[in-house]
């Protein structure tokens, strides 16, 4: 039986291509994104469910899927404090994590970072590790966690360190080792839906290393 596929963060980098791909996988009949501003895809199987993501409770009845995709993820620059930051890394997933589970789904797939540790003295990585384990006790059958290294692909934003990266990447790249090594967004997104369709319960972390 096909199923329905639920993606928040559908407008980031790794998002906006895991929605092509699951819109042209048959074992998906009804994919259901989430954002700010209508998407221009007009996809047949695509229902786009446009608000703010504090607003995940009030569009509940939208919201039901198998298969839940949670690619939210900021910077503090963007973001401006560390408050704002946690807002889109910390409390969307775990609302998001929240509702989906009330509303039947069986799957929580969340893309987090190397590095992530609820214990790290670095404020990025301490909120990536807290994300991981307050959706962890929400007890979804299957839970998987992606940390991908430095992502590489089409962003809309520039950053300043990505582009560095990638140079450093491009001419270097053969020195770092493979756990750290920058990584296609599309592997991430290709991952990422290898997984959901797996059997396998209980949780499981998935290095960038092995995304490669």
């Amino acid at each position: 039986m096909a199923k329905t596929a639920l993606v928040v963060g559908s407008t980031g980098l790794i998002g906006n291509q895991l929605i092509e791909l699951l819109l042209s996988d048959p074992h998906y009949s009804k994919v259901i994104a989430v954002s700010r501003k209508k998407l221009e895809n007009n996809h047949s199987k695509l229902v786009n469910v446009i608000c703010e993501l504090n607003q995940l409770s009030e569009y509940k009845n939208g919201l039901t899927a198998d298969d839940v995709f949670c690619c939210l993820g900021t910077t503090m620059k963007i973001a401006g404090s560390k408050e704002a930051f946690r807002a889109v890394d910390f409390n969307a997933p775990v609302l998001l994590a929240q509702i989906s589970k009330e509303l039947g789904a069986k799957k929580y797939l969340l893309v987090s970072a190397l590095g992530a540790n609820k214990n790290s003295s670095i404020f990025y990585n301490q909120v990536k590790g807290e994300v991981e384990e307050a959706i962890q006790k929400i007890g979804f059958e299957s839970y998987h966690i992606f940390r991908p290294s430095l992502l590489l692909g089409p962003r809309k934003e520039q950053r300043s360190g990505e582009e560095a990266g990638k140079i450093f990447d491009r001419w270097l790249g053969w020195l770092v080792p493979k756990k750290y090594k920058a990584i296609e967004s599309i592997k991430v997104a290709r991952a990422m839906i290898a997984a959901a369709k797996t059997e396998k319960l209980g949780n499981e972390v998935h290095a960038s290393s092995d995304m490669q």
